[in-house]
């Protein structure tokens, strides 16, 4: 099959994206990224029992490699999962030319991608993305990092792979969740940048759903480059690249709020793109866009949230890495295909706002 490549240029360099069903058996030219090469592969039980043939092909190549299993989720990404995961590189004899491989989903991607960045004061690694929503979102861009109980992502790296191979095929083994975890990060990306992206969703997604590969390996493709333009055009997210955050604020929030266990990060993300429409219809947001993606992200049916208090949550939203001195910035969509940098809102405003959406029964409900 046909696959498209992708290219994110970036201060150190440039990463080939590979997409399409049965990328990982048609990796050509960027095999030799991996030839001869002591290799650790970092994933998951759940991952490996389910995909490892499709990775083979491609490990076939490393002069040897070892495979360090992870916890699935984000009890991944913890301190101690970390050092765990750098002293078995240790012992197996990593060196300065060893190459990690981040195989599994976003918080698969994300710890093993700091663990390259940080070990030996860094080495190579390569992603192969297993979920939907690593796909078009956690495997782009060079961040990697793990969680703190009192925030998420608060310690990490930009570090970018050598290169992004996402086989579309892999995706049809995901479970509903999953899918509906990734569509929500294509949602948004379609409403920050591609109002043609929206608009493919909305007609096919009882097919995106359903696991359609044709369907899926060009919403992927679409949803990728979209962030890939986003993030050249701001590397180390100073500016234009935080619009990325769109839905985030709150998401993260509840992520940490949530311990990390109850809310997948699409899900989370989902509740916060509901909560910042409530934001920006007070501020210029046409109805019409507001109803529009509402409705999109409804169709989605999130499970429901658990009893949160707004007052934590906001006092999670001033812990969030992306905070700085002058305080919390946030992403609210103008209109579908473009969005902006607010920074004046004030908390009580933000407080008052959360208790309205947490005791409305509307979200979360079929």
């Amino acid at each position: 099959m046909t696959l498209a490549r992708l290219e994110l240029r970036h201060p150190s360099g440039s990463t080939p994206i590979l997409v399409g069903a049965g990328a990982l058996a048609q990796v050509g030219d960027l095999a030799p990224f991996i030839d001869g090469r002591r290799a650790f592969v970092v994933t998951s039980t759940a991952v490996s029992t389910l995909q490892w043939h499709a990775l083979e092909p491609l490990l076939e190549r490393a002069g040897h490699y070892e495979v360090l299993e992870v916890p699935d989720g984000e009890e991944a990404k913890r301190l101690s999962v970390f050092e765990d995961l750098c002293r078995r590189m240790a012992l197996a004899g990593g060196k300065r030319d060893s190459l990690v491989v981040g195989f599994g989903g976003g918080t698969v991607g994300d710890l093993a991608g700091f663990a390259a960045a940080t070990f030996l004061r860094g080495i190579d690694f390569l992603l192969a993305p297993t979920t939907l929503l690593a796909q078009v979102d956690a495997a782009i861009g060079g961040k990697t990092g793990v969680n703190l109980p009192e925030a998420k992502n608060s310690v990490g790296a930009f570090h970018h792979p050598l290169v992004v191979v996402s086989d579309t095929r892999l995706l049809q083994t995901l479970p509903v969740a999953e899918l509906r975890s990734g569509l929500v990060e294509i949602i948004k990306i379609a409403a920050l940048a591609n109002p043609d992206l929206l608009t493919d969703v909305e007609r096919d997604f009882g097919r995106l759903l359903g696991a359609d590969a044709s369907v899926l390996a060009r919403v992927v493709e679409q949803a990728a480059a979209a962030k890939i333009e986003i993030v050249e055009s701001d590397p180390t997210e100073k500016g234009r690249r935080k619009l990325l955050n769109l839905g985030h604020t709150l998401g993260h929030a509840l992520e940490a709020a949530c311990a990390y266990r109850e809310l997948r990060h699409g899900e989370a993300v989902g509740y916060g793109l509901l909560f910042v429409l409530r934001l920006a219809e007070s501020r210029g947001l046409p109805r019409s866009d507001a109803g529009r993606l509402r409705g999109l992200l409804e169709r989605l049916r999130l499970p429901a949230l658990p009893p949160l208090a707004a007052g934590d949550l906001v006092e999670r939203i001033c812990r969030d890495k992306k905070v700085s001195e002058n305080g919390v910035t946030w992403v609210l969509p103008a209109r579908i295909g473009e969005a902006r940098l607010v920074d004046d809102l004030p908390l009580d405003e933000v407080r008052a706002e959360l208790e309205t959406f947490l005791g409305d029964d509307r979200p979360g409900r079929p």
